[in-house]
């Protein structure tokens, strides 16, 4: 969950270091509902616009197999990909008999759990394949037995062992020369060196603990040379009839990256859990379509490795009704996020007046921002979220401009942007009580700052000192971004007025919060982030307070640069010379 919008720079950290939910956190969440949206619309678009079939059934293709017909199976597994050594009794690992095809009933769904001892090839870098067979009861799978008939046998290959590249985190030292995450210790040289020339990328086998092999239930008479888009790249044809076997789907669906087993020379024996069912045509079909809309968002950008597993994890491991509520809420934080961020807008583009107002937390709001957009910018983040951030320091930038003068000094050999207080700003109490609390204010945060980049420096492993500084600071901006609300309390409190706060904005800011309050009794976070969410509410229920106790002072200039008395004078100049003019009009 995204800290709340109220902290002023964010909510809080997950603890000091932290920088894997740093970045989620940074990153804010994923929009879930937009990827089921477009696989559900890609699904039923398939059905009703795929070509209307024609009424000759001779040109249909059809299943070569019945509803609920017997069916055996055998699960071989070899090194090769191409497999014929069907009389090894060392390849067979699974055979299964009298299988109902597309049958519901409590025989259909098959499952074996096994241990498989790797070979010393497959250890070092090596790949296994699973050769999937199914044939008509009584029926053969090996083409070269006298009783094969093609037309009552099939099967499929699937890899067992898939080769990913290694995670960048694996490269990452102890900048004091300190034993790293995985890779050992190195000196400062080192790791330097490494940052430089990484090399090419290396890539690890890892084992899949899990296959899944579904039949699909799909007794579709498709016309041919008119296969729908979404079923043609899976659908096996038999050449001499034109129609087509029974589709075999490994399901990987669920299968995430944290269950895969890395394969190296220590490893011995791995675990194997085979299972065969049935699956309906709309579930197969729906999986598909959400892979293919997870791989269209990454190759956008709008998507990183790992989000996909993230989205899953929240099906398989959360409680149903608990997921639906928090779908809710989260639609509602986005509106509210919205509307926040349209009434902040609108409050520094009409405001006139800088009275009662932090001009220095506008400030320290922009470095908090910058700060998040260079720590997403040094880890790989997607474009669309690094150009979110972008925008966000853009916005923030230019309520500088708004809060404060800002103009181009060209006296020296470099043109350098000069900041002037406004008048409003300078010319009364307000200047004098943001300095002050700021100069105390700083005091705290340079010592919080120095403590937890000591910590960071000491403790944890980064990939060059620039990481360690932009991950010190983020951590700050998390952790501590909240008291940077702070000398507006000062102000206000100070000034007994608050009539130059944009409640507006701040109402739905507080109303983010208060969903952030459940998401912290909801969800697994860590402690110092919980503690974070509450007290970003003792910071607006001070707000609030000031609210109440300071009565409304009709000669404070408002948000706008006017003041009540100004309003009322306005009217009543208004009234005597409406009244003058039906004097003369009489």
């Amino acid at each position: 969950m995204a800290p709340p919008a109220a902290a002023g720079g964010g909510g809080g950290g997950g603890g000091a270091g932290g920088e894997q939910q740093q970045q989620q956190r940074a990153q804010g969440g994923f929009s879930l509902t937009g990827i089921i949206r477009i696989a559900v619309f890609w699904y039923f678009a398939s059905k009703f616009f795929s070509p209307k079939k024609p009424s000759d059934p001779s040109m249909l293709m059809s299943n070569l197999f019945q509803k609920g017909e017997s069916l055996d199976m055998w699960v071989y597994l070899s090194e090769h990909e191409k497999f014929n050594d069907f009389g090894s009794e060392g390849a067979l690992v699974w055979h299964e008999t009298n299988i109902p095809y597309a049958d519901w009933g409590p025989h259909s769904t098959r499952s074996l759990s096994l241990t498989y001892h790797p070979s010393e090839a497959l250890k070092h870098n090596g790949s296994l394949y699973a050769h999937v067979f199914f044939a008509r009861s009584g029926y053969p799978p090996d083409p070269s037995d006298p009783e094969y008939q093609p037309l009552s046998a099939f099967g499929k290959t699937h890899p067992v062992v898939t080769h990913l590249p290694k995670s960048k985190a694996d490269k990452r030292k102890r900048l004091l020369g300190g034993q790293g995450e995985s890779d050992g210790g190195g000196s400062v040289s080192e790791v330097v060196e490494e940052d430089k020339d990484e090399g090419p990328v290396e890539w690890i086998p890892y084992w899949k603990p899990n296959v899944t092999i579904n039949l699909v239930e799909d007794f579709t008479r498709y016309p041919h040379n008119a296969v729908p888009p979404n079923v043609a790249p899976y659908l096996n044809v038999e050449p001499s009839t034109g129609s087509y076997y029974p589709t075999i789907y490994f399901n990987e669906f669920w299968l995430l990256r944290n269950k895969l087993i890395p394969i190296n020379e220590t490893v011995d024996e791995v675990p194997l859990n085979l299972e065969v069912g049935p699956i309906s045509m709309t579930k197969w079909q729906l999986f598909l379509q959400i892979d293919q809309s997870f791989q269209v968002h990454r190759s956008y950008g709008s998507m990183l490795e790992g989000e996909s597993d993230e989205l899953k994890r929240v099906f398989l491991e959360g409680n149903p009704y608990l997921l639906g509520i928090t779908m809710v809420v989260s639609v509602l934080h986005s509106v509210f996020d919205f509307l926040a961020f349209k009434n902040d807008i609108q409050f520094w583009n009409k405001n006139k007046s800088m009275e009662g107002l932090s001009a220095k937390s506008v400030v320290v709001n922009f470095i908090s921002q910058l700060i998040v957009f260079l720590y997403l910018l040094d880890n790989d983040t997607s474009w669309m979220i690094l150009a979110s951030s972008g925008v966000g320091c853009c916005i923030e930038f230019w309520k500088i401009g708004k809060a404060m003068h800002i103009e181009i000094d060209r006296s020296g050999k470099i043109p350098m942007l000069k900041f002037r207080d406004r008048e409003s700003y300078a010319g009364n109490k307000t200047k004098e009580y943001d300095d002050l609390a700021m100069k105390y204010l700083s005091y705290v945060l340079f010592f919080l700052v120095a403590c937890s980049s000591v910590y960071s420096l000491m403790y944890e492993s980064h990939k060059s000192w620039y990481s360690w500084i932009l991950s010190s600071l983020t951590s700050c901006v998390y952790m501590f971004g909240f008291i940077t609300m702070c000398p507006q309390l000062f102000i206000n409190y100070k000034l007994k007025s608050v009539a130059h706060l944009p409640w507006r904005q701040m109402t739905y800011k507080f109303l983010n919060t208060i969903i952030d309050d459940l998401f912290a009794f909801v969800i697994k976070m860590p402690t110092l982030h919980r503690l974070s969410v509450f007290r970003d509410d003792i910071i607006f229920l001070i707000y609030v307070y000031q609210r109440w106790v300071y009565p409304v002072d009709k000669t404070r200039v408002n948000e706008f640069g006017f003041a009540g008395e100004d309003v009322q004078a306005s009217q009543g100049a208004e009234v005597v010379s409406s009244t003058e003019g039906d004097k003369k009009t009489n």
